[in-house]
């Protein structure tokens, strides 16, 4: 894909890689390195054979620079084509995806899914199929009502003590069933004197305690630009809580590195929420991406959407979150997916969700939410496990499916 020798010059300054599709995108100019900032040499030998295959002359100082893995994302038919046998439904959707979600895959992640199945979990989640350009009636481009609760550009305030902080439009690989699908891969950049309306009004709303830093995905910043939106937002005196959420860990591991996490630490408590869809996602480059994280002191949680054919059955969810835990995360939500345009084919019934919660039982079960359409929020859903309940008892059922008794006097 990148077969010249301008590659192996580029790495230390002297040119341009030859994947990145604009100016404006996180990483498109020269990555040279400090000296406390040398990207680790290490690379997996499923990543090695890809490196190999697709990439010959690069180095392996380039493949962990993760400003090189955005610079050469995979982001049109052509180059897709050049690592994978494509579909008709892959390749239709590719070719009708104007003003609609972009194609964009890191390099890192293509090597995950080159050479695997149509129907294999995580090539669904990045590459696009003809049932994603069918709208449904109940279907809307901004089916939570963001943008009714946005009173300056990148704050969405829907609950009282709390604000969205959407501080870019930019991801290092676009989910397919992503529910800001109708704003992300725009390049609709905030600029700082957005940024500056925005420190205002949370400022100027002391009820607002907790600031979730999101995107598009937040870690696609450079170190400097997130050193300055959270030292703004940790001035605000009334601001407690600040949380970050972000998938770069599964689809961009290589952004993980020890200048990064110097920049983080200085904000705790600053909590991080990741996404993860599938267990093959936790890779030994994504393990590490995460155990260095929850070293820097960061509370570690994961959001999952329900997403059928992917992960919508009790073994696959149960591998997921007994996976997540060894890598210190903690299972948070499980997402009923979203209404967004074209997710259909992604659709799971709630039935099916409470099904999987009925079968996580133990000490791994995230909360199964809804996230509202209309703009109504997150609503939590249990399976029933109360049979009958009096002023003089309770009656449960338990994980067995037995009944148990609890008195209420």
């Amino acid at each position: 894909m990148n077969a010249n020798n301008s590659e192996v010059m580029a790495v230390h300054g002297e040119g341009r890689l030859v994947g990145s599709s604009s100016d404006e995108e996180p990483g498109a100019k020269t990555t040279i390195f400090s000296q406390n900032e040398i990207p680790t040499q290490s690379v997996s030998n499923r990543s090695t054979d890809f490196i190999n295959r697709y990439f010959p002359l690069t180095a392996k100082i380039s493949w962990n620079d993760w400003k090189w893995q955005l610079r050469n994302s995979i982001n049109s038919l052509e180059d897709l084509q050049k690592i994978m046998k494509l579909t008709d439904k892959e390749v239709m959707a590719i070719n009708n995806l104007k003003n609609r979600l972009p194609l964009r895959i890191t390099p890192y992640f293509a090597s995950l899914i080159y050479d695997s199945a149509p129907s294999h979990p995580l090539r669904r989640n990045v590459i696009p199929v003809v049932e994603e350009l069918i709208q449904h009636t109940n279907e809307q481009s901004d089916p939570l009502h963001e943008a009714s609760f946005s009173p300056v550009k990148g704050i969405v305030h829907r609950y009282p003590d709390r604000v969205l902080f959407t501080v870019t439009q930019f991801c290092s690989s676009y989910c397919r069933y992503c529910t800001r699908s109708h704003s992300v891969g725009k390049l609709d950049k905030l600029n700082k004197q957005n940024y500056e309306k925005a420190f205002e009004y949370i400022s100027k709303h002391t009820e607002v305690r907790d600031v979730l830093i999101s995107g598009g995905d937040p870690l696609t910043l450079n170190d400097e630009t997130l050193d300055y939106i959270l030292g703004r937002i940790r001035s605000i005196e009334h601001v407690e809580i600040i949380r970050i959420g972000t998938r770069v860990p599964v689809v961009l591991p290589q952004r993980i590195t020890d200048n990064l996490i110097s920049v983080l630490k200085k904000y705790h408590p600053l909590l991080i929420s990741l996404h993860f869809s599938h267990p093959l996602e936790i890779t030994e480059d994504c393990a590490k991406a995460c155990n260095k994280l929850a070293d820097g002191g960061f509370p570690l949680g994961s959001q999952t959407v329900l997403l059928k054919g992917i992960n919508d059955s009790v073994p696959v969810m149960k591998e997921l979150m007994h996976k997540l835990l060894k890598i210190r995360v903690r299972p948070y939500y499980l997402y009923q997916c979203d209404l967004i345009p074209g997710s259909g084919h992604f659709r799971t019934t709630v039935k099916k969700g409470l099904e999987i919660i009925k079968g996580l039982r133990g000490y791994a079960v995230p909360q199964f939410v809804i996230d509202a359409p209309g703009g109504g929020g997150k609503i939590p859903l249990l399976p029933d496990y109360v049979v009958e309940h009096t002023s003089e008892h309770i009656l449960l059922r338990n994980y067995k499916g037995e009944l148990c008794e609890y008195p209420e006097k």
